[in-house]
Parts: C-alpha cells; structure tokens; sequence
C-alpha cells in the first residue's frame, strides 16, 4: 500500500516470454519506501534479476505498473505540471536511479575519473572541473582517490566495484539498484564492496539489492523478498525470514544456503 514515504509502487507486476510460456515475473506486487534497504534473494532462475532491471525498464513488462515518485512509467504517455499528456521521457526517470550490475561496466579507454564524470557531465551538464572535484571525493570515500588516473584494466575486481557504485552515487539518485554485484568477485573481495553498501544503508539511501549475500540481507537489510518461479512468496523483516520463514519452499531455500 503507497504511503506519504513511498518512492516506488510495484503493483501486479508480469514480465512473459514465448508468448506467455515462460512466466519471469507473475504478478509482483511491492511498495519501497524512502530509505528502505530491500534485499531480494531466491533461487537462480527466480525472477530476482528481471524485478530489478524492470524497476528501470531496462525490462519492459508485459503488465503491471511500476509508480516512481509518483509517475507510473510504464506508460507511454504521461501528464505533464499542467495536466496535459506528453511523452513519458524515461531517461530523465533513469537518472534518479542509480543502476550497479554484477559486472563493472567501466569504459576500459578511459581512466576512472574520466569514467566518474562522463554522465554528469553529458547528462547533467555539470562544469567538468565541479564534476572531478565531486567525482575525487566520492573516490576518496571508498579509498581510491590514488587510482584516478588509472585505467579500469588495473583495478582489481573489488576496486572496480567500488568505482561502479560511486559513479552511480556521481548523479545523486534518489535509490541504487545492485543487480548480485558481489557474484563476479573473487571472495577475498567480497568484503570490501559489502562494506560500502553498508555505509550507504547506514546514510538512508534508498537501496534495492539482489544478491545471494545472506549475511548482507540479514544484517543490512530492514526488508526481504523472497522470489521464486517468477512469485514474490513471502516478504518481512530479515528476523522474520531467517528467524521464522511460514512458506515451504522459503524453508527449503533457507535449509540449502545457510
């Protein structure tokens, strides 16, 4: 149910393929809230990663509607200030989502600092020499500031993540999607992406996160969705779901990754 805090309402939510053989999403229906740390965890195959990627209509549903601040954007046309309907412009919509994958995506010709202040720049207009000053603290912040010049190719796999989400962070979201962004990494590495992640919940920002970091869900998490065969099955608190699951098929994911 939307309340004065909701950013995102999810309601009714399909994604089909093969002319309805294949059912990715079968109805989802959830609300975020501001400052929400949802964690999203399932089987592969679930429909976790297509829920998230359809958040920004990186998936188009086949049904459903998506309401983010307060614009249903799975609509082609949308009304304007004044009431009129225009052309629903999702870039714009985009840009308030920041977007983290499992692999970096990290234009490899360019150095960090050039790939931190790409959009803000072309997207935002921003002045370069404000966008580096911006993009250098945001790198300082997760103890990379030495490496802006550097070129992704000699990051490691953590150090590049890094990068990944405070270049998100560069266009001030107003929530970050992470699509299993630990999944790629080397466990050694692991650690140090989490613990960003963490820093962030712990600032309020408005986090929808898939992954199959239980430890993560349970100790960040204030919410958790438990996705199977393209169904939300259960949702609640992380003590409600590892402390007390009710469906059959939660228990037995639980008995197998714990």
């Amino acid at each position: 149910m939307a309340t004065r805090d909701s950013l995102i309402q999810v309601t009714d939510l399909k994604k089909y393929y093969n002319k309805g053989a294949i059912k990715a999403l079968d109805g989802v229906s959830v609300n975020i809230e501001r400052g929400d740390v949802m964690v999203v965890i399932g089987p592969s195959g679930s429909g976790k990663s297509t829920f998230l990627r359809s958040l920004n209509l990186l998936e188009e549903p086949t049904g459903g509607s998506i309401v983010f601040d307060g614009v249903d954007i799975t609509k082609k046309k949308v009304p304007n200030a004044q009431g009129k309907l225009v052309k629903l412009d999702i870039d714009q919509h985009r840009q308030k989502m920041g977007m983290v994958f499992q692999h970096f995506n990290l234009f490899p010709h360019m150095t960090i600092l050039d790939n931190m202040t790409l959009a803000p720049i072309q997207v935002k207009h921003m002045d370069k020499a404000a966008a580096e000053e911006k993009a250098l603290a945001l790198l300082d912040r997760v103890g990379l500031k030495d490496r802006a010049g550097a070129y992704p190719i000699q990051l490691s796999g953590g150090q590049k993540q890094r990068v990944a989400i405070v270049r998100a962070l560069a266009m001030e979201p107003e929530v970050m999607l992470f699509d299993e962004p630990t999944s790629a990494l080397d466990p050694e590495m692991v650690g140090e992406v989490l613990e960003v992640m963490r820093q962030l919940a712990q600032e309020g920002m408005t986090m929808v996160v898939v992954t199959h970091e239980m430890g993560f869900a349970r100790e960040v998490g204030n919410r958790v969705l438990f996705m199977a065969d393209g169904k939300l099955l259960e949702e609640g608190s992380p003590a409600e779901i590892f402390g007390s699951p009710q469906h059959p098929r939660l228990k037995d994911f639980l008995s197998k990754v714990l």
